[in-house]
């Protein structure tokens, strides 16, 4: 039956990647929108409310590499129905909190990691075995669901909150990542393989290597040829240039995104300028990860890196200037820089590394490596509130994240994908 299928299942599988996508990341975004009222209700330390934040995001970090091991043995659907189920749980677990331990486990750890088991790590794992020539497109217009989900999941909770209060909103939205998500991802499949499909719906054309499957031009035979395992890749440059690519990328994204308002406002901004600069970026966020994902199918993963970190350079030296000329054409290349061109950083993350270290373990070596992007998310924050507070400002966090922007670039262009596979342009 699945041998006779047509080469658009693959797109069938982009496409349950990208509402999954939408309905997972603005789930743990959400947790924005429930923090005023929660604080109104319940009176609680700001810090122990945000706190919950934290903590689911640290243990997405611990369970990355479980994550990576479970996809490797099991596949990725388990995992991510494993999800939907810790997400739907704490959603509508959370309408009965009355302490914060209580927060911390429901909207912490079961949205904050059942989030983490259905968006950017165990989607990385799989959708790049189904495409080669389009895949960066392909990865691209999957993860553009969040930009999606920002503009029509997130304002629609924010609306049943003002109507209905916040338990209503968690509880509907528990239910809707329930109903929705548990029964498209039957579809999700590891490998084309498993269907007796190819990556791309195509043959490996005479004359190509067909590497498990995939079509590739070998640039590095001997590499290609380890069967790569954690312990193998951990003792390569190849593996520490990208954990250091991947940690300081997400420093700079989530040291603007955590800081950006509150610094705008504090130079001059009304609120509501500041709130459109946040949400605009995820906007203009969508036609850049699709544009640029497709870019990376013909130049290479590299160059769309440094041109993501570019973009967040762009954003911090935007963020400086506005400091001494708060204009809004300022304001406008900080969010182009930010979102169009900075949130290509997700459509080549997975390429990147399933280019160097494919193969059965890869599952298990990406969850490894998640826990330094997850820990450049986590650091990136703290360490510009700390700057913050020893200097009174702001300036020399983002200039750290500024330098950080450019170490990102030089790390991916050393571990060098390239050199490994290339990138084959579709005729």
């Amino acid at each position: 039956m699945f041998s006779r299928l047509p080469f658009f299942y693959g797109w069938v599988i982009v496409a349950v990647a990208f509402v999954t996508m939408a309905v997972s990341v603005s789930a743990r975004t959400s947790f924005s929108l429930l923090l005023p009222p929660i604080l109104d209700e319940y009176g609680w330390e700001r810090a122990v409310v945000a706190g919950a934040f934290s903590t689911g995001f640290l243990m997405s970090a611990l369970f990355s590499p479980i994550a990576g091991r479970l996809v490797d043995r099991k596949g990725p659907r388990l995992v991510i129905q494993m999800g939907a189920l810790s997400v739907g749980a704490g959603m509508i677990l959370a309408t009965q909190v009355a302490e914060p331990w209580q927060l911390y486990l429901t909207v912490g750890v079961l949205v904050g990691v059942g989030a983490n088991l259905m968006s950017y790590t165990v989607q990385s794992m799989y959708l790049p075995n189904w495409f080669q020539r389009r895949r960066g497109l392909a990865i691209s217009l999957a993860f553009s669901g969040v930009g999606v989900g920002a503009i029509l999941v997130l304002p629609a909770f924010q609306q049943i909150i003002v109507a209905e209060g916040w338990r209503e909103a968690c509880y509907t939205l528990g239910i809707l990542t329930l109903v929705l998500l548990v029964p498209i991802n039957l579809l999700v499949r590891k490998r084309p393989q498993d269907l007796g499909l190819q990556p791309d719906g195509r043959k490996p054309a005479p004359g190509e290597t067909d590497d498990g499957g995939q079509r590739y031009r070998i640039v590095d035979p001997e590499w290609v040829a380890v069967e790569w395992t954690l312990g193998r890749a951990v003792r390569t440059a190849r593996f520490w240039w990208v954990a250091l690519g991947f940690f300081t990328a997400l420093v700079a994204w989530y040291a603007v995104q955590v800081h950006q308002t509150k610094y705008l406002l504090e130079i001059g901004f009304n609120p509501i300028d500041a709130a459109w600069a946040l949400g605009f970026v995820a906007v203009v966020a969508i036609p850049g990860q699709i544009a640029l994902g497709a870019l990376s199918d013909r130049i290479g993963r590299e160059g769309v890196w440094a041109l993501a970190s570019l973009g967040f350079a762009i954003t911090y030296a935007a963020l400086l200037a506005l400091k001494v000329w708060p204009t809004e054409l300022l304001l406008y290349v900080m969010v182009f820089g930010q979102g169009f061109l900075g949130y290509a950083y997700t459509s080549v993350l997975g390429p990147i590394m399933a280019e160097i270290f494919e193969g059965p373990h890869f599952g298990t070596i990406f969850g490894a490596m998640n826990v330094a992007a997850i820990g450049g998310g986590a650091a990136g924050p703290f360490i510009a509130g700390v700057i913050f507070d020893a200097t009174g400002s702001y300036d020399p966090a983002w200039i750290f994240a500024l330098v950080c922007c450019f170490v990102s670039a030089f790390a991916i262009w050393r571990a060098a994908p390239r050199k490994v596979r290339s990138v084959v342009t579709a005729p």
